[in-house]
């Protein structure tokens, strides 16, 4: 394996990480509160009991905190995917881990140079989960649906090139109920300065979403 300083579009592309991982990923949720006269309050319990009978509106989720991000991916695809790299993956850390969980795999073996991250993001309802997937996949034209994935799945590949050095990433988004799926995997040629195929990162990307998806799925049996 040679030891080779990182150019400048992967330095970026590990930047993000980075502050997402010092920000802490902030996000905040939960039931708003009142204060109320508590003798008020109990006259229109009562009077409501009397004429409609007990209600709620509090919204059913399916998936009330994200599972782990590093084991929903076989060790074997890792190895596949990400050659070189520590099949264990790190976590990135986040204020709340209920609601976003982030695992990544990185390596350079030889010249080839390969990242994967995967995310699980929970919302508070499927609205609100495919009002997230419709305004990010709606950044990421060029891309298409991915049958059979999730509720709805969107997946996109993008060439940069900086330097000289070309990089290929591809993005998968996908939904299930009111949880979020993301996946980003990508690659360059230091030697060739040419990047792997748009075929090569785009099966990548779905078959590492597939089974995300599959882990986020087979946590409720848990």
């Amino acid at each position: 394996m040679r030891s080779l300083p990182l150019p400048l579009a992967l330095t970026a592309r590990l930047t993000p990480v980075v502050v997402l991982a010092c920000a802490g990923w902030a996000m905040s949720s939960g039931p708003l509160t009142e204060t109320q006269d508590t003798a008020a309050k109990d006259t229109q319990k009562t009077q409501s009991e009397k004429t409609t009978g007990p209600s709620s509106t509090a919204v059913s989720k399916t998936y009330a905190a994200a599972p782990a991000p590093c084991t929903g991916i076989a060790a074997k695809t890792i190895t596949s995917l990400v050659p070189g790299a520590k099949t264990a993956g790190k976590e990135i850390p986040s204020t709340d881990t209920d609601l976003r969980r982030t695992c990544s795999w990185n390596a350079l073996k030889g010249y080839d140079y390969r990242w994967l991250d995967v995310s699980f993001e929970i919302t508070e309802s499927d609205d609100a989960a495919q009002t997230s997937y419709k305004e990010r996949t709606g950044e990421k034209s060029g891309g298409g649906a991915v049958p059979g994935l999730g509720d709805e799945a969107y997946s996109v590949v993008n060439l940069t090139t900086e330097d000289k050095q070309q990089t290929r990433e591809g993005v998968v988004i996908a939904r299930v109920s009111n949880a979020l799926v993301v996946v980003n995997y990508n690659g360059s040629d230091f030697e060739t300065k040419k990047a792997p195929s748009t075929d090569e990162i785009n099966k990548g990307a779905i078959k590492a979403a597939k089974e995300v998806v599959a882990a986020l799925v087979n946590s409720l049996k848990s």
